[in-house]
């Protein structure tokens, strides 16, 4: 008999460190398959280069992607701590659809049951935004901006066809303006959502037809 093929393994993204130690803290059992925490630096520019280096590597070349960390929220009644999960992303070179929100809502209600998720587009910026530019941003129809899942996401699926998602934790919105972001490692709610979102994550790959290395 044959033996199984193996699952195809998990790239999460995130650009900051603070966002990565809660996710390694987060435990890992229930993979589908490998899964590799990638700290890609702030940015746009930053999450392009180390994701595509990343997934030209042999180990991770059909790997699902998921992108998160934190973001700004956008829509009024939104509250550090919400989650928000892309049913697409946008940036200006193009959109990606996510893949598997549903699945996602329903898991991530299981692992901080009583957070509210938000679902619906998700915008990229080049920099960090404020409260002026909220308005605008909202008026596209998008419930969420940050400056990375957008790049993250085009790059995955330029670099082949593969399951893509991202899911962010409100750390600023209209009413709870961050001043600065160093600020979350006082242990505000958003660090304690993030570190206990990653069993949803991991569900949300085994759970998916995912490609078979």
């Amino acid at each position: 008999m044959s033996a199984q093929p193996a699952a195809a393994p998990l790239l999460i993204a995130c650009a900051l460190g603070i966002e990565r130690l809660a996710l390694r803290t987060g435990g890992r059992g229930g993979a589908g398959g490998p899964v590799t925490v990638l700290r890609t630096g702030m940015g746009p520019r930053a999450a392009e280069r180390s994701v595509t280096r990343a997934l030209a590597g042999p180990a991770l070349g059909g790997a699902a992607v998921l992108a998160t960390g934190f973001c700004a929220g956008l829509a009024p009644g939104m509250h550090p701590g919400d989650l928000v999960v892309a049913d697409e992303t946008r940036d200006p070179r193009g959109t990606v659809p996510c893949t598997g929100t549903a699945l996602l809502v329903e898991e991530l209600g299981r692992a901080v049951p009583g957070r509210t998720v938000h679902t619906g587009p998700l915008t990229g910026s080049g920099h960090v935004v404020r409260g002026h530019e909220r308005p605008k941003l909202r008026a596209t129809g998008a419930v969420a901006v940050d400056m990375e899942s957008a790049a993250t996401l085009l790059s995955a699926v330029r670099a082949g066809e593969r399951p893509v998602a991202a899911v962010r934790v409100v750390v600023d919105a209209p009413e709870h303006e961050l001043v600065r972001i160093g600020t979350v490692r006082g242990g505000i709610s958003a660090f304690r959502v993030l570190r206990s979102v990653l069993p949803a994550y991991l569900e949300w790959h085994r759970s998916l037809p995912l490609p078979r290395r």
